[in-house]
């Protein structure tokens, strides 16, 4: 069957067409810059590319015919969701219910969803949710120490997101091991998260609330004290929301080394950039520190520590400082096999040495693969 797996953002769609269960890609694209004048798009038909500059008005400029089945990527399922659902009417009401918790990304989601079935009316629905993979997190993990009633009454607690791959890795790693394995799992990119995951189970995870919980990122700040926001807004007379934007855009490696791309981060630590080697060490520190943390939570039971994303994918200069402070846990590094394994040049494999008490494995993730799994698993 035909299906289409659709990742939408706030002002971006990427779509991947399927024929499953084969899972051969027929056809991939993307839409930038929706809602303006200066919108563009890009088709990948086999080896043939077309990009194209056009006026995307919203969603609705999106057309596709032969489709059976379309999985949408929903950021936010809040504590309703732990596992992808056939959308319905009831479904589409309780994701607007919760757009609170993900105003920029569940009201495109639920644009996009209405703009396909526009599109495709007889195509079957489907929605997958970010969030779905962590709900297994027992409720003394997922509170926060503050009142009670905020959880009962708003729904404050800790839920986690990147779940569509930890998901996919975890299920990858599965078959590596051909069992249900106790993992590390770090997504290393501009968003970054790191998961436990206890026999095939998540059982913590390093975002929280929002996405700007857990490690330094490209741009958001990760943990820090809370005091820190209105003791700024009051030296700088600033209201939240700029203390807001300034926590999720102007902060993590952005704040530190003022770049946020890890290839310059890379050229410039190679150039012995003094706030670039600062913000690297800060970095790959606070990655170190979760590590370590769900290594003592999976009590010392670890069968890989998996790099994945952009970044864990392709940086061997992260992994390498990141692998270096685990000595303690007995986790060595091979250099060259560092070095050598880059996913977007096509390899994959163990970075760690011989001699590793914990084999690291580097990975390539596949949201959008993941979407059309678990999306083909209900309606095929």
């Amino acid at each position: 069957m035909k299906l289409l797996s659709v990742n939408a953002g706030s002002s971006t769609l990427k779509f991947r067409l399927y024929e499953m269960p084969e899972e051969r890609v027929l056809t991939k694209g993307s839409f930038e810059r929706i809602g303006t004048d200066d919108g563009d798009y890009t088709i990948r038909v086999g080896d043939e590319k077309i990009h194209k500059t056009a006026e995307l008005h919203d969603h609705n400029d999106d057309s596709l015919d032969e489709i059976e089945a379309v999985g949408h990527r929903i950021v936010h399922g809040g504590n309703k969701y732990s596992k992808s659902v056939l959308i319905n009417d009831r479904v589409l009401k309780e994701i607007e219910s919760i757009s609170g918790l993900a105003p920029l990304h569940n009201p495109a989601a639920l644009r996009g969803v209405h703009a396909f079935h526009e599109a495709i009316p007889k195509a079957q629905m489907v929605a997958c949710f970010d969030t779905a993979f962590h709900q297994t997190i027992d409720e003394a993990t997922y509170l926060y120490p503050v009142p009670y009633e905020w959880y009962i009454k708003y729904d404050v607690r800790k839920y986690g997101f990147h779940g569509l791959s930890h998901k996919f890795i975890t299920e990858k790693m599965t078959s590596v091991l051909t069992k249900k394995p106790n993992l590390i799992i770090c997504h290393i990119g501009n968003g970054a998260s790191i998961s436990a995951i206890k026999e095939g189970i998540c059982i913590d995870t390093s975002m929280g609330f929002t996405p700007n919980a857990g490690i330094m990122m490209g741009t958001r700040s990760g943990d820090i004290d809370y005091s820190i926001i209105s003791y700024i807004m009051k030296k700088e007379e600033r209201n939240l929301e700029w203390v807001d934007h300034q926590l999720n855009k102007s902060s993590g490696l952005q704040g530190i080394a003022g770049m946020n791309d890890l290839r310059d981060i890379d050229r410039a630590y190679l150039a012995n950039e003094q706030k670039v080697v600062l913000a690297i060490s800060m970095y790959t520190s606070r990655i170190v520190d979760y590590i370590a943390k769900y290594y003592v939570k999976l009590g010392g039971h670890v069968d890989a520590i998996c790099f994945t994303a952009g970044g864990g994918e392709n940086d061997d200069i992260i992994r390498q400082e990141v692998v270096n402070k685990l000595y303690p846990l007995g986790v060595t590094l091979n250099e060259e096999r560092n070095k050598e394994t880059i996913v977007r040049r096509g390899v994959e494999g163990i970075i760690s040495g011989d001699d590793s008490r914990i084999p690291v494995y580097v990975l390539a993730t596949d949201e959008e693969l993941m979407i059309a799994r678990d999306t083909y698993h209900i309606v095929g």
